[in-house]
């Protein structure tokens, strides 16, 4: 039987609403830039609005703390710092933080301006990362053990963000900045770039990044079939780009005081991404073979109002392969979308995930040889949390199918035909969870992961019939 090969030419895609438009609330305020004030106002019902700003920058800036403290309350902005933090005990040591110009401790009030109060048992405390506490610190005063020569050691216990921030309310969205963000190579052939408003850098491919995005580009080997030859070896290349932002809102003027009336956390930013898989693949066995490329971290600090919030970021690339070892794939695709993922809570109602995006994809060039079937994704895997805590996760996988199937026929009088049928595919998988960690905003504890929902979509691209 003979080889049969097909060059395919994929319609575009249409744009695809997952689970919604994409589009954030009209409740959001706009993010100020960094290190901007944040001002509360007050809103019809006596609360205070809160803004939600990116945390100011600069390693002249002491460590920030705010507290709320026992019989106040309202959240403010403290003098303090912590100067150390075990986690074991839950001990810290909270000390005073030197003036913004210089380095030097400095345990003189700023003139014209009252001394702090000293901290005391029942004082919420909130801080950005500090020593022993990289993902910051939300926690209550339980005892006040005592100075010595660093500062005041107290011991504290977990908290919730609804003791420090009451009955305020804030709405908002901060970028990450992409320099912030950390990237671990998974594999070789694996570059990071990115650009901002300081300084742009440039990708590999010598384009020109947008302020506030950031890139992974990936040229690597994959497990190639052991009968393939040399010239069918298994590659991946292309590259992922993406400008992530912090969504967080809270509103605490339930009626009555009874609790939190709403809360939202997520992460939501337009993404790009153009790949190409090519090769034969070695035969999948059991489930399909992911192959993550590189994991990225950052714990972006938001300022809402006074509080300094630790919004902990993960996310890990990957290209999953499944193959049936026979079939030699040569697919290109060009990806660009939104996407908007996160966990929102109102009162009577509890947890639930929100998670949608909008994809659109430009024409494909793919050839398919012999008969069998490929798949190809090219994912990412996002959790998203506060204080060290995972909240929310979610894995969103755009994808390519092709498959080939060939017949030969032979007759008594001596007369031999082939045929091939052909068809590739598009979709898409999405799954993730809400994590139990969502109890931070002070609300009842989920006592079970809540599931996003499966959601898988394929349509029909390409197919067709040959005779030979």
């Amino acid at each position: 039987m003979r080889t049969l090969t097909r060059r395919l030419l994929l319609p575009g895609l249409t744009a695809l609403a997952l689970a919604g438009t994409g589009c954030s609330s009209p409740g959001h305020t706009a993010a100020a830039g960094p290190g901007s004030a944040a001002t509360p106002s007050a809103t019809a019902d006596g609360t205070q609005q809160l803004d939600v700003n990116a945390a100011p920058q600069g390693s002249a800036a002491p460590t920030p703390l705010a507290r709320t403290r026992t019989g106040m309350g309202q959240p403010e902005k403290s003098s303090f710092k912590v100067a150390s933090y075990d986690k074991a005990s839950g001990r810290a040591v909270i000390a005073t933080a030197p003036p913004a110009h210089t380095a030097k401790p400095s345990h003189s009030p700023t003139p014209g301006k009252p001394a702090d109060k000293p901290v005391a048992v029942g004082d919420i405390i909130a801080s950005a990362p500090a020593p022993g506490a990289p993902n910051g610190l939300l926690a209550k005063v339980t005892e006040v053990v005592g100075k010595n020569d660093r500062g005041t050691e107290v011991k504290t216990a977990a908290t919730t963000l609804a003791s420090v921030l009451k009955d305020d309310k804030a709405d908002g969205k901060v970028p990450v900045d992409p320099a912030s963000v950390s990237v671990v190579p998974l594999m070789k052939g694996v570059t990071f770039s990115y650009a901002k408003s300081q300084g742009v850098r440039f990708g590999p491919q010598g384009a020109k990044l947008p302020l506030g995005n950031l890139r992974l580009d990936v040229n690597a080997a994959v497990d190639t079939a052991k009968d393939a030859p040399a010239s069918a070896g298994a590659s991946v290349s292309g590259f992922v780009q993406l400008a992530p932002q912090v969504e967080f809102s809270y509103d605490g003027s339930k009626d009555g005081g009874l609790g939190l009336s709403s809360a939202f956390l997520g992460m939501s930013g337009d993404w790009s991404s153009q790949w190409a898989l090519k090769g034969r693949a070695a035969a999948s066995t059991g489930a399909p073979k992911r192959i993550p490329f590189a994991k990225l971290h950052s714990a972006p600090v938001i300022q809402v109002g006074p509080v300094p919030v630790v919004v902990n970021l993960d996310l890990t690339c990957y290209v999953q392969v499944e193959a049936d070892g026979h079939v030699t794939l040569d697919v290109q695709q060009d990806v660009k979308g939104d996407f908007r993922v996160g966990g929102s809570y109102a009162a009577g109602k509890g947890w639930a995930p929100v998670s949608t995006s909008a994809v659109h994809s430009t024409p494909v060039n793919a050839s398919v040889t012999a008969a069998g079937t490929v798949k190809g994704a090219l994912g990412a895997e996002a959790s998203v949390g506060l204080y060290g805590a995972v909240g929310v996760t979610a894995d969103f996988a755009p994808y390519l199918r092709g498959e080939v199937d060939a017949k030969a026929n032979a007759s008594s009088d001596g007369k031999a035909s082939a045929s091939a049928s052909w068809a590739a595919y598009g979709g898409f998988d999405l799954s993730g969870r809400l994590d139990f960690q969502l109890s931070l905003f002070g609300t009842p504890v989920i006592e079970h992961h809540i599931p996003l929902g499966t959601l898988h979509r394929e349509w029909s691209l390409a197919k067709g019939h040959a005779e030979r």
